[in-house]
């Protein structure tokens, strides 16, 4: 995408102008986890395998005018160590990674289809099952084949059925050795980013995707991370039956593995009258919750809290703790949206994301734990969730910042493309081998 969705909500959450409700009194949650509780990383495909050449961000990076502030290049070469980075979550002391499929790297022009990229997702799945790490796997995580994006990207009425195409051939060489799918990646916020962001920011993606269409020589070129939409309304339209088209997809070849769809979610609280948190709720998630009752389960991926009154956000508390953006960080919100998203669906709940992007890596070994007893909580309270992946395994590209933002549970060098544990990967790790909180 063409701002980090992450750091983007974020940001927002400077606006308002009223004093922030208290956070809840906890109440001790039972320290042990289910048995089979998946504790995992996650990374995405664009983000840290490098040379992706096929994909519209590439172009996106590499063409003039561009926001991006620097192109991905080489990202963490993941392509090449994959094993490498295996074998760190493995060492962390997970059970589980979570890692996207390139559709742009499988389907690299319409209607052909590459074994040997094939192959190599296939290769890393069983490199999974061979160290003990259940395989999440998202099917699509922003980045669409330039092809796809020079037909119009997700505007294009046919585009729910080239990604189930795309699934179906996928699924077919891949799906034996999945242990949970998802569709797409936090496609909930298409078309509502625009609305947080400054007006130069839209204009600057309006540009960019402006020079990608003549770079391509096509009339529109719609990213699958863009900013800028032309029209939002056939876009969500489209990434919905898309998702559904998928998902059946998927589950033609193997009824049996469960698939679902990661919405990107605010932990949304109420304060005073007529708060606008319902109304925005239905804005951010609504369709997409609804559409998920029909799923497996449903990816939860938070980052922030939203307090809201009958004005807007309210502002954060002047000593709270802040992530690089600027924005709180904030403990509860995990388990305050996994709450509302179990609430809204019915179904069990797999947290695909969570972290903090801060080069102080203290506030990340501070959030896990504080983080996980109040999701643990929750547990206790009925809610089911079977699994927690923090975002991310190793420091990568965050999109139009760049490598500027770190996210990971390792440091990485860019020059030798050596991986480093912080202090905040062994935090997780003693909660995750112990499987509970500690």
């Amino acid at each position: 995408m063409e701002l980090d969705r992450r750091s983007l909500i974020a940001g927002a959450a400077a606006l308002g102008a009223a004093p922030l409700v208290a956070q809840a009194k906890a109440t001790k949650p039972s320290p042990a986890f289910p048995q089979g509780f998946l504790w995992g990383s996650a990374t995405a495909a664009h983000q840290v395998e490098g040379n992706n050449v096929n994909a519209d961000a590439w172009l996106m990076e590499n063409v003039k005018p561009t926001t991006f502030v620097e192109p991905s290049g080489d990202a963490a070469n993941s392509f090449e160590l994959w094993q490498t980075d295996l074998d760190l979550v493995k060492s962390l002391g997970l059970n589980t990674y979570r890692f996207s499929l390139e559709w742009a790297r499988i389907e690299p022009e319409p209607g052909l289809f590459s074994i040997a990229m094939l192959d190599h997702y296939k290769a890393m799945i069983e490199g999974c099952r061979a160290r003990g790490l259940h395989p999440i796997v998202t099917f699509n995580h922003f980045t669409t084949p330039r092809w796809f994006a020079g037909r119009g990207g997700w505007h294009n009425p046919e585009a729910p059925a080239l990604f189930a195409r795309y699934c179906d051939r996928a699924a077919r060489h891949l799906a034996e050795g999945i242990g949970h799918a998802t569709t797409l990646n936090e496609p909930n916020l298409a078309g509502l980013l625009a609305e947080l962001l400054p007006g130069d920011l839209l204009a600057q993606d309006k540009a960019m995707l402006k020079a990608c269409a003549r770079a391509m020589g096509v009339e529109r070129f719609s990213a699958g991370s863009a900013l800028h939409i032309d029209d939002p309304k056939s876009f969500r339209a489209h990434q919905l039956e898309g998702h559904k088209q998928g998902r059946a997809a998927i589950k033609a070849v193997r009824g049996d593995l469960p698939v679902g769809v990661s919405l990107a979610m605010m932990d949304d609280q109420a304060v005073g009258r007529n708060s606008l948190r319902d109304a925005m709720r239905e804005r951010y998630y609504g369709e997409w919750l609804r559409a998920a009752r029909g799923d497996d389960f449903i990816g939860v991926q938070n980052y922030e809290r939203k307090v809201w009154n009958d004005k807007g956000v309210v502002p954060a508390p002047a000593d709270a703790r802040r992530n690089k953006m600027g924005a709180e960080v904030w403990p509860g919100s995990l388990a305050g949206a996994v709450r509302y998203a179990h609430e809204a669906t019915g179904i069990p709940v797999i947290v695909t994301e969570h972290g903090v992007g801060s080069d102080d890596d203290s506030i990340r070994a501070w959030l896990i734990p504080n983080a996980l007893r109040e999701l643990k909580l929750a547990m206790d309270q009925g809610v089911p969730v079977h699994g927690y992946c923090h975002w991310s395994l190793i420091d990568n590209f965050e999109w139009v910042f760049g490598y500027g933002i770190h996210f990971g549970l390792c440091t990485l060098d860019r020059t030798t493309f050596k991986r480093t544990p912080k202090p905040s990967a062994m935090v997780l790790k003693r909660i995750a081998e112990a499987n509970a909180l500690v």
